[in-house]
Order: structure tokens, then C-alpha cells, then sequence
């Protein structure tokens, strides 16, 4: 919800609310059937993003060295007194 530039916790609360197969169209922000929307996640889709995370993640496992851009030095936090 946060990255469509809604309040996570808010919509949180709203979809424990709805009946089951109920949520939140992103795109529209309209809370609708989720399936007769077309907002639907095939098993296929998910086994796949599992499958390559898994081998992602072994790969890492048995690397003995990983070379990665060095992190930028992030500002301080400004605090209001």
C-alpha cells in the first residue's frame, strides 16, 4: 500500500474487514472482488520467484567471495528540539 502511495496500516485494517477474496486494487484504490478484478497471482508465478530465490540464495551460500558496490554514506538524522 505504501509504494501506491497509500497508508499500509490503514488498508491493513480495511482488508481484515472485507470477505475473503476482498482487497485493494492498487491502480484504482477501489477495495473490490479480487478475482473478478483480474488481480490474481498464479501458483505458477509464485513457484517460480521461490525456485529462483532458493538458488539465489544457495549460490550465495557456496560463494567464498561476493564483490558489491560500496554503500553511499547516508545523512544524518536532522531531530527538531
Amino acid at each position: 500500500a505504501v509504494n501506491a502511495g497509500l497508508e499500509g496500516g490503514v488498508v491493513v485494517e480495511r482488508v481484515r474487514g472485507l470477505a475473503p477474496g476482498q482487497g485493494l486494487d492498487a491502480a484504482t484504490g477501489a477495495y473490490v472482488d479480487m478475482f473478478q478484478a483480474g488481480i490474481i497471482d498464479p501458483a505458477k508465478v509464485t513457484r517460480s520467484a521461490l525456485r529462483n530465490a532458493a538458488s539465489i540464495a544457495a549460490l550465495f551460500l557456496t560463494t567464498e567471495a561476493v564483490i558489491a558496490s560500496a554503500p553511499s554514506a547516508a545523512p544524518e538524522p536532522q531531530f527538531e528540539q
